[in-house]
């Protein structure tokens, strides 16, 4: 799989929520689009990857 441009390996059967969990451990001001469709977090536990989907994962940044 590739999460933010960079080759990962996830074990088999990894949910969207694994994939943040990999990247960061942040809790508020993340969203996740799987091949190009954002992944809502309710369904973050339940979105299998795939061999090959294109994960990117994104969090919120302050500042001025």
């Amino acid at each position: 799989m590739v999460v933010n441009g960079s080759a990962r390996v996830l074990p088999d059967g990894a949910t969207v929520a694994e994939a943040v969990t990999a990247v960061t451990d942040r809790q508020r001001g993340v969203a996740v689009a799987v091949n190009g469709e954002v992944v809502p977090r309710s369904g973050w536990p339940g979105a299998a990857l795939r061999d090959g989907d294109q994960i990117e994962v994104l969090t919120a940044a302050q500042g001025g």
